[in-house]
Parts: structure tokens; sequence; C-alpha cells
């Protein structure tokens, strides 16, 4: 299969696709996986009750999801590279579909946590569906269509924790996973139907030894990163992890380096464009991430507190759920500032925009419709953001190379939340206050958080000053009537 050549783009097709019937499907696609973010947190404390198990055991309900999302993304990118994009993204939201009902039936913890694996494999339907909108889509429509599909990772997660709430206080937890296996279904019945094949495939071999390598570099790190605190930083098992990472990565990449095929062109990941893009993409995720571990907390403490806002979990979800909408609309602004001023412009933006919103929680954050403001001020940042990273990725690579490449910027952006959760676990249970005889985290600690957001969003916009100046790439790009040959297509990129 591989080595067929590309067919013309309209080869199959009685019509051409319609840009607003794939943008809509790829745009619901996403927000139905990034659901998965916030789909357990209102259950989290019942967990231990509900699958009767301890919490250390419970918790890898959370961990699995991370960490096969992890290795899951690149992989699956470049796999839609070879094979086809569409059909890469059928198979991770048939993953998904099937991870929810593994969790639906299971009433102990080692299924839920196979089934949160599960869902966490379909990580990869984010970039998936900003490739195929590369590879089918008018040029003039792309980079619009490109912000609102990256921008449905925030939309999901802000939107999926009021549901989830309401979820878990009406009906039994188990609902939960079966109403993500009905929109999984919904989204798969969708692109079926709606969503055409992109014809842009590169063929070749699978890099298994790659693949097999960047798992085991990727889990070791992360695994380290999420669990060093409940493990202690200096425990045998969290230096054992991060040793085994410093020795796999660079042999991984030395291995990359030198076969014909590789998993990731690291080659083209060091080109300028991609290689600060990915380094900014680091940042604003530790950022935005900040934010979700800290807004929450603050608007569930006890009023009693002093700091704390009291409000139940359904209550903190309807207070964030604008943050999902600001960003829908803001990625709508980000593909107008990209075409006008390019993505580096808008990425820039985004990240003063980020760093303006958690500057608002030094003065305010006593009141509910602050913690809105504040949430909304950030959300707008991140939809420029994400808006713009697509953009930057693609303008620097081959077409037949998109998938893998947004996959990894991605996976960047996943481990700079990582990290983001480890800092601020670290620091909120070191600055603490007592209350009642229980050590809860201190408002001094959530501002040093916040401050630690903000500071890595202006990390996010310095590195962002050094991608190279390029003029609105949208026009750049080759529509659905392109030429798909990947040699041709490589030629005229690179």
């Amino acid at each position: 299969m591989s080595d067929t050549p590309a067919r013309p783009a309209d080869a199959g097709r009685s019509a051409p696709p319609k840009p607003n019937t794939v943008v809509a499907v790829l745009a619901f696609a996403g927000i139905v996986v990034s659901l998965m973010q916030t789909l357990v947190i209102p259950i989290v404390p019942e967990l231990p009750r509900l699958l009767d198990a301890p919490a250390s055991d419970t918790a890898w309900a959370v961990t699995a999801t991370l960490l096969a999302g992890a290795v899951a993304t690149p992989v699956v990118g470049r796999l839609g590279d070879m094979y086809g994009k569409r059909r890469m993204l059928l198979v991770s939201v048939v993953l998904l579909i099937s991870g929810s009902v593994v969790c639906a039936l299971s009433n102990s913890v080692v299924p839920m946590i196979a089934g949160r694996a599960l869902q966490g494999l379909a990580a990869g339907v984010i970039p998936l569906g900003i490739s195929i909108m590369r590879d089918v889509l008018p040029a003039e429509r792309l980079a619009g269509a490109t912000a609102l599909m990256s921008a449905s990772l925030g939309v999901g997660g802000a939107l999926g924790l009021p549901s989830s709430a309401f979820i878990a206080d009406n009906f039994d937890w188990h609902a939960l996973f079966w109403t993500s296996a009905t929109l999984g279904a919904v989204a798969l019945t969708l692109v079926l139907v709606l969503v055409p094949e992109s014809e842009v495939r590169t063929g070749g071999r699978f890099d298994l030894i790659g693949s097999l390598g960047m798992a085991v570099g990727l889990i070791s790190l992360l695994l380290a990163v999420s669990k060093g605190s409940d493990w202690g930083w200096g425990s045998a098992s969290t230096l054992g992890l991060l040793a085994t990472t410093a020795v796999v990565l660079p042999l991984w990449g030395y291995y990359e380096l030198r076969t014909g095929q590789p998993l990731v062109d690291l080659r083209t990941t060091a080109r300028r464009q991609v290689l600060v893009t990915n380094l900014a993409s680091v940042a604003i995720g530790f950022s935005m991430f900040a934010m979700s571990l800290v807004l929450p907390q603050v608007l569930q403490l006890p009023e009693a507190t002093g700091y704390g806002l009291g409000r139940s979990m359904l209550a903190v979800g309807l207070v964030l759920a604008p943050q999902g909408l600001v960003m829908m609309t803001m990625s709508a602004v980000s593909a107008r500032l990209t075409r006008a001023k390019g993505p580096k412009a808008t990425l820039m933006c985004g990240a003063l925009v980020v760093a303006a919103g958690y500057g608002l929680s030094l003065v305010l954050m006593s009141e509910v419709w602050h913690i809105t403001l504040i949430a909304c001020t950030i959300g707008a940042g991140i939809g420029f953001a994400y808006g713009a990273m697509p953009a930057l990725i693609m303008d620097a690579v081959p077409a037949s190379e998109t998938a893998a490449a947004n996959s990894l910027n991605t996976l960047m952006r996943s481990i700079g939340t990582s990290f983001a959760s480890a800092l601020a676990g670290v620091i909120l249970a070191r600055m603490t206050t007592d209350f009642g005889g229980h050590p809860l985290p201190a408002e001094n600690g959530f501002r040093v958080v916040m401050g630690i957001g903000a500071g890595a969003a202006l990390l996010s916009f310095a590195i962002a000053s050094f991608i190279p100046g390029r003029p609105a790439t949208a026009q750049e790009t080759p529509a659905a009537d392109g030429p798909t040959d990947t040699a041709e297509v490589s030629e005229a990129r690179v």
C-alpha cells in the first residue's frame, strides 16, 4: 500500500469536500478527544471508594491517559503521513470509543486504567485533523480552520468540566464514559461520511525501533515528572527513571539521525522555525496548565480560609466554561492576525495576553467574577497562541511530513503541562496553611504558581522572537487540487 503512487485529489470523489463541513466535523472530533482531559476530574476523589482500591492505584487512571497520549501522538502522526491521515484519525477515535466502553463496564481499578490508556491513545486526533485540513482545504480557509482545530484542545477541556460535574452529580458515574463513547461514535460516523482522505502520503517503512526507543524515553521522563512528588524526588524510582531518560533519549536521537526512514525526522525538527516554535510550545503549555491547577482549587476551598470561594465542582465548571468559548472565538481573530501579520506575530501576541491574564491574578482573585476574568483573558491568549503554532510548523515542513510535525508540536505542549503539574504540586505542597488541623495550599502558594505561569508566558514570547520573520503563510499551502506527489510538494516547500 505504501508504494502506491498518490492519486489526484479528486479521484474517487464525486464532489470536492465542503470546507465548512470538514472544519466543523474535525473540530468536533478534536473537542470530543480533548474532553478526556477533564472527564474524570469530578470523580477523582471518589475513585478509591468506587473502585475499592487505594488512592495510589486509582491515580493511574489519570497518569495512564497522559503516558499513552504522549507515546501515541508522534507515532500516529507518522503513520498518518505514511498510510493516510483520515485512516489513522478513524483508528484513534475507535480506540477512544473502546476505552470509554471498557471504563463504562469496569468496577475495579485494572480495567479502568486500561480503558483510560486506550482513551489516551486517541490524543493524535487534533494534529491529524490539522494535517487533513492542510491537504484538502482551499488555502484561504486554512489559517482559520487550523486555528479552530488547535484551539479545540482547550475548548474541550474547558467545556468538559461542567458537563462531567453535572453528569457525576446526577447520574451513576459510569454514565460519564457511556457519554464519551456516544460522542466518540458520533464523531466516528461524521468523519466517515463527511471528511475525505488526504492523498498526500510518504509511504515507506515504519520505524519500529525508533518508536520503541521514543516510548521508553518519554514514559520514563513523564512518569518521573508526574510521580516524583509522590515517590520522592530523591527516591530510587524517580532517579532511576530520570537516568533511563538521560541514556535512552540521546541514543534514540543518534539512531533517528542514521536510519533511512525515521519516526521523527530530527533534521526537519532542527530547522530554526520548527525548533523555536516547539520550544515556545513547551513554555506556553506550561503556562496554560498553571492556571488549570490553581483556579479550580481557589474556587473550591472553604470561604473560611479567607481566600477560598467555597464553590461546588459543578459551579467551578460553570465559572471556567466561558474560557472555552473565548478560545473558540479568538481562534478566528488569530487567523485574521496571522493572515495580516504572520503567525510569529500572532504567537507573540498570544503569549503577552496570557502573561497579562496571570498578572490580573496578583490583584484580582477574591471574587468569582475575578476568576472568570482571569480564565477568559488567559484563554484568549491561548487561543491566539494555539492558532499560530500549526501555521508556523506547516510553513516549515513538507506536506508529506505535516502530521508527524504537528504531532510533535502537540507533544511539546503536553510536556510543558506535565512539568507545570509537577512544579505546581511541589510549590503547593510546600507552601501550606493550617485549616482545622489539615494543611491546605496557602494563598501565597497560589500566587507563586500564577507568577510562574506569567513567567512561562513571557519566556514563550522571548523564545518566539527568535522565529524567522516570514509573511502570512496560509497562501503558500497547497489546496486540495494542488500537487499531491510527495516529491513535488517537498520541492515546492524546501
